[in-house]
């Protein structure tokens, strides 16, 4: 059975960052080693939230310890999520140089949570900096969301071709933009693997709660392909709609059951 190591933030109600990527890889069956980089009560779009990070020393010496008990090893993949300050990002990168120097074929995904349309920015324009300077050089796959991309990249993405000429300057092997500019009420991914561009289409489905971005980069660090991933987080939305929280466990046999998207045929 493989095992995913995430970093990325807890939260002690809902299904967000590493409490909703978590439970998604044990329930396809994937082993989870859990490292909080923050915890909080909530997801802060809720009225009230009590948060506090984890200190990033306390990251390094954790680490350290999976490396002393010859843990890192046992890792597929590493998942990085949520950064509160930069000096996570570098205990982040020390954690990927570890792994990888146990495991050269290990598979590191860098989600990089750094903001979204409309607001822009909601961490500090030095994590976003060393995420993009830092962790993406590390990174085989990447799983930014529009917003996410155009800062990356530096890029207005206006249309899907500028979209992927962005994702092409990020220099990471395989990139799945999230939130892809498909049309109203439409959404779906924008793979690049290699010089391959693939797009998954679907239909948008609205009042859906906090998480499906942080699900989905869990399924691709679990070893799913695009497609799969996407047909299990639409069965996962569909099932959540209107409801305070991702229904992860309650619709657990409906997601796990759905069938993979196919890439859809465009000019």
């Amino acid at each position: 059975m493989s095992r995913v190591l995430i970093l990325s933030s807890y939260v002690a109600i809902g299904h967000v960052g590493l409490s909703a990527g978590q439970p998604v890889c044990q329930k396809l069956g994937v082993n989870v080693t859990a490292v909080p980089t923050v915890v909080l009560s909530n997801h802060p779009g809720w009225p009230d939230v009590a948060q506090a990070p984890i200190e990033a020393e306390q990251i390094f010496r954790m680490t350290e310890a999976l490396y002393a008990n010859d843990w890192l090893a046992d890792h597929s993949a590493v998942l990085v999520g949520y950064m509160p300050s930069a000096a996570h990002v570098d205990a982040a990168v020390d954690l990927v140089s570890r792994a990888k120097a146990e495991a050269n074929d290990i598979r590191v995904v860098v989600d990089p949570i750094l903001g979204d349309h409309p607001d822009g920015l909601y961490v500090p324009e030095d994590v976003a900096t060393a995420v993009r300077d830092k962790l993406l050089p590390l990174a085989n796959v990447t799983t930014p969301n529009l917003f996410e991309l155009e800062w990356l990249s530096g890029r207005k993405c206006q249309s899907l071709d500028d979209a992927v000429q962005a994702a092409k300057t990020l220099g990471v092997d395989k990139v799945h933009v999230t939130s892809a500019p498909y049309g109203p009420n439409e959404t779906g991914i924008l793979s690049l693997d290699g010089p391959k561009v693939s797009h998954y289409q679907t239909r948008q489905f609205p009042d859906v709660p906090h998480g499906t971005g942080d699900a989905f980069a869990a399924m691709i660090a679990a070893g799913l392909t695009v497609g799969q991933a996407l047909g299990h987080v639409l069965a996962l939305a569909r099932s959540s709609q209107g409801r305070p929280h991702l229904e992860i466990v309650r619709a657990t046999e409906d997601w796990v059951s759905a069938p993979e998207v196919a890439a859809s045929k465009r000019e």
